[in-house]
């Protein structure tokens, strides 16, 4: 188990990356990231994609976390802090008890990301997703249904930014994630790597339960509101869900996980 350091002051420099975590939520990290919870920091400890800078904890939880604190590599340093003081340094009540800073790691661009799938293989493609909640639920639902990579374009949100990373229950650790360039043609890449694009939306032409999947599918979602580009829509196989006939909206994290679970149970 990694040595455990007391933090007795609130204002100790070895803590400096978790002081006022939702000011510098705002600012960004250089670098770094927070995740919040015993779920979503034992996702960190698991990551490959991530690792854990260090960990932050109440006392009076070190017993009942020796497991998990256990899994830790020798070098993460462990500080360990009364509540009052725990709070402090947090900036709000820090009820769960447990933090990490985690160190971002270098994402691939889009090309070499998928290059490195074969056989079949299921992506996710984000158009415009600002809003935290929405990203987190989605790459949660990625996750769940073995998604195998889920590529952002430039006007998505930082999909760890620490909502995000809290509402996808550390999904967004865990699932292969890349930035497409500003203005990149998502579609000419998905068919150098043999992927169907499929797009959502409520004037999609086909419904969703007569959809059947290629080996290798890409499904396209836009933010809530525009949605997707009238192009993105029109080169690709555009699908709607079905609803009932006085309303043709929901929730993109929602439209994903039925997606996703169509998707699952046609390929199984």
């Amino acid at each position: 188990m990694p040595l455990l350091i007391d933090i007795h002051d609130a204002d100790d420099p070895r803590i400096e990356p978790y002081r006022d975590i939702r000011e510098r939520d705002l600012v960004g990290r250089a670098g770094l990231f927070v995740a919040e919870g015993k779920v979503v920091v034992e996702k960190l400890i698991g990551s490959t994609l991530f690792r854990p800078h260090s960990l932050l904890i109440a006392a009076k939880r070190v017993e009942a976390l020796g497991t998990l604190l256990a899994r830790l590599p020798d070098d993460v340093p462990v500080f360990v802090a009364d509540q009052t003081v725990l709070d402090a340094i947090a900036g709000f009540a820090m009820h769960r008890g447990i933090l990490a800073i985690g160190s971002r790691s270098a994402i691939p661009d889009a090309d070499t990301l998928l290059a490195r799938l074969d056989g079949d293989a299921d992506v996710l493609v984000l158009s415009g997703i600002a809003n935290h909640d929405n990203i987190g639920g989605i790459f949660r639902n990625a996750a769940a249904f073995g998604v195998a990579a889920v590529l952002l374009d430039a006007d998505c949100c930082d999909p760890l930014y620490r909502k995000a990373i809290r509402v996808s229950v550390g999904a967004t650790l865990l699932v292969p994630t890349a930035r497409l360039a500003q203005g990149e043609d998502v579609l000419a890449l998905l068919d150098r790597h043999a992927f169907a694009p499929v797009s959502l939306s409520p004037a999609g032409t086909t419904l969703l339960s007569d959809w059947r999947p290629a080996r290798r599918n890409a499904m396209l979602l836009g933010a809530e509101g525009p949605g997707l580009s009238y192009e993105l829509i029109e080169r690709s196989h555009s699908l709607r869900i079905a609803m009932a006939a006085d309303f043709d909206s929901l929730n993109v994290a929602t439209t994903s996980g039925i997606v996703l679970h169509h998707l699952a149970t046609t390929k199984a």
